[in-house]
């Protein structure tokens, strides 16, 4: 019972310091509870397509963009029991160590503008205290948050609403001068 106690907090705490899955990363895809010749057919190294999805052996497309790898792995266990090819899959979902580390990249307004490394729930003020604070020329009442290609005004000049926004990464912060 204490084993099951302590691989249940082991995979509670990497579950909560996992990171969304995105376009573009390459993820590790094992399974078992199925015939040997599917393991090799299905085992393997996928890459998240532009659409945001992987292309399984028997199944069409899974969306994968937006899911965290153990959300991922149980989305694929259940579409393979829905479907009725396997009754009892076990999928494991690893990534690159590079997923790890993403980042958050300061544009303009602070002290050190430049990439500052994403954590699970940064708030955009953590992102500008990595960027070593406001500079003497920033607007924080004139910032620009760009996400996917979006633009997204915030007025950090006073603490509420805006200055709690949750990044994510690859998202640029703009602060005008």
């Amino acid at each position: 019972m204490k084993l099951f106690a302590l691989l249940f907090a082991i995979t509670t705490l990497a579950t909560a310091a996992e990171l969304p899955l995105k376009s573009g990363d390459s993820i590790t895809l094992n399974i078992g509870g199925v015939q040997e010749s599917d393991i090799a057919q299905i085992r393997g190294v996928y890459t998240i397509s532009d659409a945001g999805t992987i292309n399984l052996v028997h199944l069409r497309q899974i969306k994968a963009a937006g899911l965290k790898p153990s959300e991922l792995q149980t989305a694929i266990e259940q579409a393979y029991m829905r479907e009725e090819i396997f009754t009892k899959p076990v999928v494991t979902v690893t990534t690159d160590d590079k997923i790890k580390e993403r980042f958050v990249h300061v544009i303009s307004g602070c002290r050190q503008n430049g990439p500052v490394t994403y954590t699970n729930g940064m708030k955009i003020l953590m992102a500008i205290g990595g960027a070593r604070g406001f500079n003497e020329f920033a607007q924080p009442s004139r910032t620009k948050l760009i996400r996917n290609g979006k633009t997204i005004k915030l007025d950090l000049s006073r603490i509420g609403t805006d200055s709690e926004t949750e990044l994510q990464p690859g998202d640029q912060i703009i602060i005008d001068e």
